[in-house]
């Protein structure tokens, strides 16, 4: 239901020539569904970082066109450099953002590799998650030896390219491709100028630590090397640094896996390291974009403290995470411009949900045949979730009920949860029902036109059929939090359940009527029958459970 999101970085060896960078540019931008975020050229380096975003498809795609683009422009033989490199596309990290896991998104990354491999000729090493061989996963161990390195290195048995020829490719070299967590480059504020202090507490928070040290001399090892004594965070590299235009001195840290140190945990911990140093800090700044989620962990995180409720509207989870974060303590933090999701859903531009409550009810009048029963259905069972969410959420904050704020809390949580979904139904129905007239539009004159025509009509007309089924089970995932707040929540708002469970009512018996009337027209019976019969029970259950609740409710109400 959620789109899936990866992001994509691939390195390119050229940053002087805007020529080249702007037709590799031109290639990514020509793949539909993705969306150009940065290119960052060096000159020093004479190489550039591109970052795009997108559905995984749609990212290989592009992914691909790029490093096709980058062989036919760049010439290895000729490239000079200060930064290591071994190929024309260097590196091609996916980073999974939303909705996709690393294994997933190691499967995409190799099917990229393969095609790289196979229809580019240029051989491929695949790197971190992706790896092959424990020795593999270091891009450093990789890339040892450089483009130089490599005509001698690819022959070595131990080098073999997982795709591609194991001969040398003079002109691209080879490129390394795989699949790694999301790195973000996040600095927080101190209230001293003292680098040295900045530094001390830098050590005490990244994963390398600082230098052991026995009656003030290092402590080497049996190699003569200096031993380091870990620090708190794992995943973490930091150092400290005084900035000018700022006049303080900040935390540089690089939070290389933020499924293992997330923002407000290093937050914390360079907090609670200042104290005992006493330093104070002030507030962070985040450099570069960075993936909704993490900044929902941060809000929810600090919610909990507060021991309130996270069941509320996701810009409201994300303004807490800012203040508390003190994201813009240095210069204004707009969520819209740093939020990878965010930045996306501009490109996308605008949905019926972010209309005004008039400006939607006239849209539903006009002529248009969209949207209709089935987004109403859908914003009805998103209206019914949300009044059991603020039931639960006023439960959970009634005096005298703290001691059971967290069960309230919990319900208040999965609601939100759910009527955000259902809100993203209210789009995605009338999405089907273009796509089914997309469909109709097709070519119909020879056989071959009315074949592909068919499939295509009989395709978007089951997905007609899935997103109201869709509509039905998850709006009967909200009559949980209506049946618990008719039992256990304040009872002077037990109308507002009972309006909630009419809500919940009218959305699956209208998105009923979709799925049926969607189905007429499907020609695959083991699929209109799995369709049908699931339906029928989801609207089974829910007359039962309106009718139980709505006894409930009429109980109270004497």
């Amino acid at each position: 239901m959620n789109k899936q999101l990866i992001e994509c970085i691939p390195n390119f060896s050229e940053g002087r020539d805007q020529n080249i960078l702007n037709k590799i540019a031109d290639a990514v931008r020509s793949i539909d569904g993705v969306k150009l975020l940065d290119v960052d050229p060096g000159k020093a380096t004479n190489r550039t970082v591109f970052t795009f975003v997108g559905e995984p498809e749609a990212v290989i795609n592009a992914a691909f066109v790029a490093i096709k683009t980058a062989s036919e422009l760049i010439d290895m033989s000729k490239h000079s450099g200060e930064h290591p490199r071994m190929g024309a596309t260097d590196v091609c990290p996916l980073v999974p953002i939303a909705n996709i896991g690393m294994e997933e998104t190691v499967e995409w990354s190799k099917k990229l590799a393969k095609r790289v491999g196979e229809e580019l000729n240029i051989p491929v090493y695949l790197y971190e998650f992706a790896a092959s061989a424990p020795y593999r996963k270091n891009l450093a161990d990789i890339r040892s030896g450089e483009y130089e390195g490599l005509k001698d290195k690819i022959l070595k048995p131990e080098w073999k390219p997982d795709f591609g020829p194991q001969s040398f490719n003079a002109r691209s070299g080879a490129t390394v491709i795989g699949a790694r967590n999301f790195l973000v480059a996040y600095n927080v504020n101190l209230n001293t100028t003292s680098t040295r202090r900045a530094n001390a507490i830098a050590f005490d928070v990244r994963e390398k630590g600082r230098v052991k040290q026995e009656n003030g001399k290092p402590v080497l090892d049996e190699k003569g090397e200096q031993v380091f004594e870990p620090g708190m965070l794992k995943s973490v590299k930091a150092i400290g640094w005084f900035i000018e235009e700022y006049g303080i001195a900040q935390i540089s840290m690089n939070l290389t896996d933020i499924t293992v140190c997330k923002v407000h945990e290093a937050y914390e911990a360079v907090k609670k390291k200042s104290e005992e140093r006493g330093v104070r800090v002030t507030g962070s700044e985040l450099v570069g974009l960075i993936p909704k989620q993490a900044l929902l962990d941060a809000g929810r995180y600090y919610l909990q403290m507060q021991e309130r409720s996270a069941g509320i509207p996701e810009s409201e989870i994300i303004k807490i995470a800012i203040k508390s974060l003190g994201l813009d303590e240095l210069k204004p933090f707009d969520p819209k411009k740093k939020i990878i999701e965010y930045l996306l859903e501009e490109e996308n531009g605008k949905k019926l949900v972010d209309m005004t409550v008039t400006g939607f009810v006239h849209e539903t009048s006009s002529e248009s045949p969209a949207p209709g029963g089935g987004s109403v259905a859908a914003l009805a069972g998103a209206l019914g979730t949300a009044l059991g969410t603020m039931v639960a959420n006023l439960s959970s904050h009634k005096r005298g009920w703290d001691d059971r704020w967290e069960f309230f809390a919990g319900y208040a949580d999965k609601g939100a949860q759910i009527q955000q979904e259902l809100i993203h139904l209210v789009d995605e129905d009338t999405r089907s029902f273009n796509l089914l007239m997309d469909a109709f539009r097709l070519p119909n004159g020879n056989d071959g036109e009315k074949a592909i025509r068919k499939e295509a009509v009989q395709k978007a007309t089951q997905y007609a059929a899935e997103i109201p089924l869709k509509v039905m089970q998850t709006s009967l995932k909200g009559y949980e939090i209506l049946e618990a707040m008719a039992e256990h929540g304040m009872e002077s708002s037990i109308s507002d359940i009972g309006v909630g469970a009419l809500c919940l009512r009218t959305c699956v018996t209208g998105a009923w009527l979709n799925v049926r009337i969607n189905a007429q027209s499907i020609t695959d019976e083991t699929f209109k029958s799995k369709l049908l019969n699931t339906g029928s029970e989801v609207e089974h259950t829910s007359e039962k459970k309106s009718a139980e609740i709505l006894g409930k409710v009429n109980d109270k109400i004497k």
